[in-house]
């Protein structure tokens, strides 16, 4: 396992216990977060992604982040993943999507989060999981 997919498992660790510090610790001062990235502007600064991730922690529980593969190429981490959660009212809401994680040192510098934020709309309406989605939920997870 690479240095960087750990640090990101620690961060992935630190969200399911719902631990918004221990999540941010992984992050540099000057982060530059794009968490849907060219859907959405990114956040910049750990204060923006500390309202980021408090917003997105009131409506998340049941967290199952899961990482299905990644690489590494210098200070870059590119992975492939399903952000798994139940809503507050009890909706699953599964969204595949592709990140990059840049690092300076051990800490998270960039972050580009891929996803379609139309799918994560449908399931928080109460539409079921479509079948293209489901199709890429149930794949071994990337080696620990």
């Amino acid at each position: 396992m690479g240095r960087r997919y750990e640090i990101l498992r620690q961060v992935i660790e630190a969200w399911q216990a719902k631990d918004v510090d221990r999540v941010l610790s992984h992050m540099a001062d000057d982060i530059v977060w794009h968490y849907a990235a060219a859907a959405m502007p990114p956040v910049r600064g750990k204060a923006a992604a500390r309202k980021l991730l408090e917003r997105f922690q009131a409506d998340m529980h049941a967290i199952e982040w899961r990482i299905f593969s990644y690489s590494e190429t210098g200070d870059r981490l590119f992975v492939e993943g399903v952000d798994d959660y139940r809503t507050s009212d009890g909706k699953r809401v599964a969204t595949p999507y592709a990140g990059v994680l840049d690092f300076r040192g051990d800490l998270i510098v960039g972050w580009r989060d891929y996803v379609d934020l139309g799918v994560a709309a449908q399931q928080k309406a109460g539409e079921p999981l479509s079948a293209q989605v489901d199709s890429l939920l149930d794949r071994p997870l990337a080696a620990s």
